[in-house]
């Protein structure tokens, strides 16, 4: 089996509840759509990066490891893009004794069952309409598969927690339809976290908006919280 890597590096955790600890980073390469905002466009092509058998690419995860590295984050890209592999070095970092991290669209429900019992922490990532993650004909097929991720990592007793990234052009009347879907699929208590990021450099909400969207959150879940993206204000990768 083969696996094909943009990058592989250490730094801090910029994002949702885990943000500031200490993480290696595996960012898989490609990913089939390309929300405005995204911040990693080169490493979306399928055929970025370089290719590895998965035997090598756990040798530079292992090598890659810094001593006190609190979890690895699979990211891309989207991982489930390779879900086979992602599964297969998961497994291998696990083996070390250290927490595995999912960050992914959670675009197939399918592919997510198969990397879900080698993940330990799990960040569900929901987009919103406006996001342009894909057209308005597929967007609600593509949401129904990130709440049948959901589901499952929280059938399997994973940490789970939810991710939104809203910006100036999100609309609050689809931002309480998503909310209340999430809100649907699972119950508050089964979460740790749902995390509001506001876009950086591009369509910024204002802090009406931001006020706007945790009001619709907070009637559900009290422990909602507005988090930027740390690594961005920092200036680490």
């Amino acid at each position: 089996m083969k696996v094909r890597l943009f990058e592989i590096f250490t730094s801090l955790e910029g994002e949702g509840i885990l943000y500031g600890t200490k993480t290696l980073f595996v960012r898989l390469a490609g990913c089939p759509f390309s929300c405005f905002y995204c911040d990693t466009k080169e490493s979306l092509p399928l055929d970025s990066g370089q290719e590895y058998e998965v035997s090598e690419a756990c040798k530079m995860i292992e090598d890659h490891l810094a001593d006190k590295t609190y979890k690895v984050n699979f990211t891309g890209g989207d991982p489930l893009v390779q879900h086979e592999a992602v599964a297969e070095l998961a497994k291998f970092v696990q083996s070390k004794k250290i927490p595995t991290y999912l960050e992914s669209s959670c675009f197939d429900a399918t592919k997510f069952a198969v990397v879900l019992p080698h993940i330990d922490l799990v960040k569900i990532e929901l987009k919103t309409q406006d996001s342009e993650f894909v057209d308005a004909k597929h967007y609600s097929r593509l949401v129904e598969n990130a709440l049948e991720c959901l589901r499952q990592s929280v059938r399997a007793g994973r940490t789970t927690y939810i991710k939104i990234v809203v910006s100036a052009r999100t609309e609050l009347k689809q931002f309480e339809e998503l909310a209340q879907k999430i809100f649907q699929a699972v119950e508050a208590k089964d979460l740790k976290g749902f995390i509001i990021q506001p876009t950086y450099g591009i369509s910024e909400p204002s802090l009406q908006n931001l006020l706007s969207f945790y009001d619709v959150v907070y009637p559900y879940y009290s422990e909602v919280r507005v988090v930027p993206q740390l690594h961005k204000l920092i200036g680490a990768p």
